[in-house]
């Protein structure tokens, strides 16, 4: 019996889920092939051309020296060593530099295109994200705490007057939208004009951030040609944390508001319908309030009798 029940929960929840789950990723697939595989053989078309145009312009290289020389580009890309520009380039490893990926590694970003390559390095960075993952977690649970009061009058909220119950909602909606305008909107207009992107390439930079997916196709603070501030990567990986800390407040607020908001809408409801209903409740002319006899003419002419 509990086998038959264990199969029926499975065929009639899990399975359901599963496909659903397989049909997402079969789409998201289909999509991004057809959006995608034709730019990349471009790229790579527009790269064997160079490479081809390159040799005939530098006759004395050939095929297995350019080869080799790419490898060695690509080599020093995945150490973290931009190829273009000089030695003077700044390091990725200076403290603020330093700080960035330390933060990039406790969220669980990992934006892949900087990495420890000594030894010591990727060891110390193995047990430094087995304690600040779980140190990570822990804060941006806390972090939401200072909420606790404002959740506490909201859950009380039903014994509250009409007006002080709206007030709480928008107030609560106008903190949401303002704290997403400076977390997800404000930092990209940052981020384009200091890197050179455009708005949409810094939103992008921004949400693939801040939802730990990190494809490190875009990070700040990485090109060798512009000059930052000392402290531009570490203010980047504090706007990480703090983002990372609104949409754990987000996740918790935003199911509380519909939820308000669905309450408020479905007592206007109500009260309209009462409204309307309320001119036909009216006691008909000559009706008792008592025991409902109707004094009809009739009636008196029968007690007359």
């Amino acid at each position: 019996m509990p086998r038959a029940g264990l199969c029926g929960c499975w065929g009639g929840r899990a399975l359901p889920l599963l496909l659903a789950y397989v049909c997402y990723l079969l789409l998201g697939a289909t999509v991004f092939q057809l959006l995608e595989k034709q730019a990349e053989a471009q790229s790579r078309y527009e790269f064997q051309f160079e490479k081809l145009r390159f040799l005939e312009n530098y006759t004395c290289l050939d095929q297995q020296a350019l080869e080799q020389f790419v490898q060695v580009i690509m080599e020093a890309w995945v150490k973290g060593v931009n190829p273009k520009g000089n030695s003077t380039n700044p390091s990725n490893w200076d403290f603020g530099s330093s700080f960035f990926f330390a933060g990039t590694v406790v969220t669980t970003i990992g934006y892949g295109n900087l990495a420890p390559s000594t030894e010591a390095g990727q060891v110390f960075c193995v047990f430094y994200a087995l304690v600040g993952i779980p140190l990570n977690v822990v804060f941006l649970n806390h972090l939401g705490t200072g909420l606790r009061a404002h959740l506490a009058t909201l859950e009380r909220w039903e014994d509250q007057p009409r007006r002080s119950q709206l007030l709480q909602v928008l107030g609560l909606a106008l903190f949401l939208i303002v704290g997403t305008l400076v977390i997800l909107i404000f930092p990209p207009l940052v981020f384009s004009h200091v890197e050179g992107w455009s708005f949409s390439e810094g939103f992008y930079f921004a949400f693939i951030t801040l939802s730990t997916i990190g494809f490190g196709d875009y990070v700040v603070g990485m090109d060798p040609s512009k000059h930052y501030i000392s402290v531009y990567r570490s203010l980047a990986a504090i706007w990480i944390l703090l983002g990372l800390a609104w949409l754990t407040l987000i996740l918790r607020l935003g199911p509380l508001l519909l939820h308000r908001c669905s309450q408020l809408w479905l007592l206007r409801l109500k009260q309209g319908c009462a409204a309307e209903e309320a001119p036909g409740r009216r006691p008909r002319q000559g009706s008792t309030a008592a025991g409902g006899i109707q004094l009809t003419p009739d009636f008196l002419t029968s007690k007359r009798r």
